[in-house]
């Protein structure tokens, strides 16, 4: 397949308008790396300029090792996938699929033994003479990658592929790119702004935000490791949740005051945090990391009043608040407190992070950016 490198890239749209600044990312031969951000972060423009649909302002694309600025869309082979599907309505599935083949001039009998090769991956080989129209969403997604399939390119492009699909056919497409991928083995880019579909697909994340990127690697590494707040906030279902906290020593112990309750930091977190004595920062405690206690805990123990709760069966979501901040913890399905009730949460520690209140990037993990 093939090694993609961004050395720089930048987009610059007439009227000065930047779209993407300085983007230097490397998708190592058969990874499956996503882009993801809020809208109008630049991650479709950026899949726009490696697929050629958009001219380069400054950088390098490279491809194999190749320089790829100039070279036209349909000399990079790569195949993309769009959100709108962009089929054919008069031609079958058939058809739809063999088109690119047929208008390269492939040879009638390879067209054949392609378009059914990937019919079969697909799961498509019983409507292969339907039209569009007569397609579920899901299905017509399924032609539109078979349609890329057939090609045999280099590189895929998924542009926000399942946006327009419903919730359980989002969930049963996910995990059917996702095997494809692994059937494949292909180097496949894909572009979202939904951060489960990065979680679930991605062997690499790529989060974008105001036209740049903000932190590069695996998933469980950005959720656990987060270099600034904005990544922390984006990366986790329900997301973290944030308030400032003053850092105050008490007891020769460095301490983060909210106002209604202080908590302990760890060791190694004090040592972060001396700087910072006398000063506020934010504090970021994701919702599975803030336990229900029966009791007050000795330590670090946070007396909320419940403003909302979601049973969801498997858990429950409690909505609390603090000060004037919404705060949401993710409880075991048991625990069924009454709107108005006080109850006790304990954050776990060792999880939860500081950021600085300006820079807002992580006080107390040293994470090397290579980007």
């Amino acid at each position: 397949m093939a090694k993609i490198e961004l050395k720089g890239i930048t987009k610059i749209y007439d009227g000065n308008v930047l779209a993407v600044e300085r983007s230097n990312v490397t998708i190592e031969d058969r990874e499956f790396c996503v882009f993801v951000g809020p809208s109008g972060c630049g991650k479709s423009t950026t899949l726009r300029m490696i697929a050629g649909l958009e001219d380069i302002t400054g950088g390098e694309l490279l491809i194999d090792g190749e320089v790829m600025n100039d070279v036209p869309p349909k000399d990079r082979n790569i195949a993309m996938v769009f959100q709108d599907y962009a089929l054919y309505p008069h031609l079958s599935v058939y058809d739809n699929m063999a088109y690119g083949l047929k208008l390269r001039k492939t040879a009638k009998d390879e067209i054949d033994r392609r378009v059914r090769e990937a019919s079969r991956i697909l799961d498509l080989d019983n409507y292969l003479d339907r039209k569009p129209k007569a397609l579920s969403g899901g299905q017509r997604q399924r032609v539109a990658v078979g349609r890329a399939i057939v090609r045999s390119p280099k590189v895929f492009l998924f542009d926000e592929p399942l946006s327009n699909l419903d919730a359980k056919l989002r969930v049963q497409m996910r995990s059917e790119i996702s095997g494809l991928h692994n059937r494949l083995q292909a180097t496949m880019i894909y572009v979202t702004h939904d951060q489960v579909e990065a979680m679930t697909m991605g062997t690499k994340i790529v989060v974008m935000s105001e036209k740049r990127i903000q932190q590069i690697g695996a998933p469980i590494y950005l959720y656990n490791h987060p270099i600034n707040k904005f990544v922390a906030g984006f990366i986790g279902t329900p997301p973290m949740n944030f308030f400032k906290v003053k850092i105050a020593e008490k007891g020769g112990k460095v301490v983060a005051d909210e106002g209604t309750f202080s908590v302990v930091p760890t060791a190694d977190q004090q040592a972060s945090l001396k700087a910072y004595v006398g000063k506020e920062v934010w504090f970021g405690v994701r919702p599975e990391d803030l336990k229900f206690c029966e009791k007050p805990a000795a330590e670090n123990n946070m007396a909320v009043k419940v403003v909302n709760k979601e049973p969801l069966g498997a858990e429950t979501h409690v909505f609390v608040q603090i000060q004037n901040v919404k705060v949401v913890a993710r409880c075991e399905p048991t625990v069924n407190p009454q709107l108005g009730e006080t109850i006790n949460l304990t954050p776990v520690m060792e999880n939860v992070k500081f950021f600085d209140l300006d820079t807002e990037i992580n006080i107390c993990e040293k994470i090397e950016k290579t980007w």
